[in-house]
């Protein structure tokens, strides 16, 4: 009887809100293979989980790229069970599935259990996510260098690139009438910003790839959007 009661909450809570499968539609849309060509606008994340009726079922979260945000639809074994816009929050048996996004790329990905504990998806072979693993478990020196170049190119862009997106915003009439203009104490070559520009979005999706996060290193930077 208990795991009906929570068998019978757990589906009115994935009815309620969402697109979620259940609610009257007549297709059962089933989870697309990934495609090399989707690279860098889908991601895959599956976990092994309990289901409405006990374990021994797979999860899989698809993240991809719609118009100017990320969309994500949640797959038990294979069937859709919701679709949401990102960031979501998705209820499953015992927990919740968090998805959060950047303009670069799935920022978090986890099962927050009822328990308080938390576990990671893993991503699906083929996606980026998973590329970036395996150059990690197969080249760790490599990994490492990498991530610490990473690591150095924010540094520097937060020193050089982020004052000057800001002396390029506080230069807009709008803004100038109402808070003053900012001038960089650092003069940057414009062919230099162009470079910290393309080195910092490389940078930024490394970080993302390997889900690390720093709240001053990853702050969404202003040149960006630029």
């Amino acid at each position: 009887m208990a795991r009906f009661v929570t068998r019978f909450r757990w589906r009115a809570s994935t009815t309620a809100d969402g697109d979620a499968e259940g609610d009257g539609a007549a297709e059962v849309k089933r989870l697309r293979p990934f495609r090399r060509r989707e690279l860098l606008h889908r991601s895959l994340f599956t976990i092994a989980h309990d289901g409405p009726d006990g374990p021994g079922h797979i999860w899989t979260v698809d993240v991809s790229m719609k118009d100017v945000g990320w969309v994500a639809e949640l797959y038990l074994d294979g069937v859709r069970r919701e679709k949401r816009d990102v960031p979501a929050a998705f209820a499953v048996p015992g927990g919740t599935i968090e998805v959060g996004a950047s303009m670069y790329g799935v920022t978090r990905m986890h099962l927050v259990l009822d328990d308080g504990g938390e576990r990671r998806l893993a991503p699906v072979a083929g996606t980026a996510e998973a590329l970036r693993g395996r150059l990690a478990r197969r080249h760790p020196r490599l990994s490492r260098t990498v991530g610490a170049l990473a690591i150095a190119i924010l540094i520097v862009n937060l020193v050089l690139a982020v004052p000057q997106a800001v002396e390029i915003v506080t230069g807009l009439p709008p803004i100038a009438d109402t808070v003053g203009s900012f001038t960089s104490p650092i003069p940057v070559p414009a062919w230099l910003t162009g470079v910290l520009i393309f080195a910092g979005i490389l940078a930024a999706i490394e970080r993302v790839l390997m889900r690390r996060h720093n709240r001053v290193l990853d702050i969404e930077t202003i040149w960006s959007n630029f």
